[in-house]
């Protein structure tokens, strides 16, 4: 983003998703990941997906599954993170690194299509939230305004706008003046006040029942890791293009592994906690609407849900400038954010879990390859125009995935696939030579 860099570099590539950024542009620090991240975390959709899991699992199963593939997929996160940092390149930049220049536009473009899905996904929940609000606060009639497509043409009009807005401001400045200072301490309060309130009403209900609660079956303990595994994996290919800004490989680590995973363990329980209070089929949106303070709570909440929408369609902008450099990064912004607007309006969405879980086919066994080849600290490869090897491991890496969903659903998909691809990239990997060009550590 050509403001988003220092005014010390003498000449600007043509490409900065492919240039590193210099260590002297640097400027996040632990607690601007950690914030980024945790902001990142939170949101409507983990918690509808939290949901998901009961009573499919029992609670105790589904709290196993929480914590463990938030910690696992957040690590993942942060190991890309710290890639990142050290090599100072964005997503597009490490894909082009492993796969070469060439193959290296398929990823991009799925990571770009990706991105179109979830920044139209967050502008489609942020627009039912709204009208869900308005409806409650206002007290509308049936066939008024709010009802039917009205609403929704408002709506997404509204929250497409603020994104659009949002796209032609510096990323770094919206991270450092904004999400850290007050977007952060009101998603927490948000979070903190509608688990008080969810918390008391299951006490009111009996604690031991739901503790105690057997799953209805359906979903096994690994198949639930997987689907908490697969919001962390989506972001897989957006980390870099923020973690090449951060001024030290630890402090990029340490603060992504942290603020994701305590956002997505919270909000993954309190999907759980908000499904086991209320009747049966009642809506999430509805439900937190219900409770004392939930105007305010969700409000707050769908106003971080901006930061979801502003962090896909960021990423897709810089995806699209990395093919196309003569398109600016906020020229890429603004195109992104209103074409996404106009899906939002125009395109049907249904069916989150087989979307997500497709999603980590796809971008599972693509970030095993790049972390085996560059996540242990080696050199860069030689520029080439296909890297065969791993493109080879990718493709084998997808068919495994998806056998593995087929044939053996017991034991997961995700982790299996990782440590393949991972592995074999390791060993594959050409040469011995070491040393990224890191950041201080």
């Amino acid at each position: 983003m050509a403001s988003d860099h220092s005014h010390s570099a003498t000449a600007r590539p043509a490409n900065l998703a492919l240039t590193p950024v210099p260590p002297g542009d640097r400027v996040f620090h632990f607690h601007e990941h950690a914030a980024l991240w945790f902001s990142l975390g939170t949101g409507l959709l983990v918690m509808q997906i939290g949901a998901y899991l009961v009573p499919a699992v029992g609670t105790q199963d589904a709290l196993i599954a929480i914590v463990l593939g938030s910690l696992i997929g957040a690590g993942l996160l942060a190991w890309t993170a710290r890639l990142g940092c050290q090599t100072g390149l964005a997503s597009a930049g490490l894909m082009h690194a492993t796969y070469g220049s060439a193959f290296a536009r398929l990823p991009v473009l799925l990571n770009i299509a990706q991105l179109v899905g979830w920044t139209t996904f967050e502008l489609v929940i942020m627009q039912e939230g709204t009208v869900a609000i308005l409806k409650q606060a206002l007290g509308a009639a049936p066939g008024g305004v709010l009802d039917g497509s009205g609403g929704k043409l408002l709506a997404t009009l509204l929250w497409g706008g603020v994104l659009i807005a949002l796209m032609a401001g510096s990323m770094l400045t919206l991270v450092r003046r904004f999400v850290s200072r007050f977007g952060l301490p009101l998603v927490i309060a948000s979070l903190a006040w509608l688990t008080w309130q969810f918390g008391t009403r299951l006490q009111a209900q009996g604690f031991d029942a739901f503790w105690s609660r057997p799953g209805a079956g359906g979903m096994g303990l690994f198949s639930a890791m997987d689907l908490v595994i697969a919001m962390p994996v989506s972001w897989l290919p957006l980390v870099a293009d923020y973690a090449r800004h951060g001024k030290r490989t630890a402090s990029t680590l340490g603060g992504t592994w942290l603020g994701y995973a305590l956002a997505n363990i919270w909000c993954y329980a309190l999907g759980v906690l908000v499904v086991s209070t209320v009747e049966p089929g009642t809506n999430l949106v509805g439900a937190l609407l219900l409770a004392q303070g939930g105007l305010i709570a969700l409000g707050l909440i769908l106003l971080d849900e901006m930061d979801n929408a502003y962090g896909d369609a960021h990423s897709g902008a810089v995806s699209v400038h990395s093919l196309r450099p003569r398109w600016s990064i906020r020229r890429a912004g603004l195109a992104f954010a209103a074409v996404c607007t106009v899906f939002a309006l125009l395109l049907p969405i249904h069916a989150i879990e087989p979307f997500l879980l497709l999603l980590s086919s796809v971008f599972v066994p693509l970030y095993g390859v790049i972390l085996g080849r560059l996540g242990a600290g080696h050199a860069l490869g030689e520029k080439r125009s296909v890297d065969w090897s791993a493109a080879a491991l990718w493709v084998l890496g997808i068919a495994c995935y998806h056998l593995l969903a087929k044939f053996a659903p017991q034991l997961g998909s995700a982790l299996p696939t990782l440590a393949l691809t991972f592995t074999l990239a390791a060993l594959s990997r050409p040469g011995k030579a070491s040393g990224l060009n890191p950041a201080r550590a």
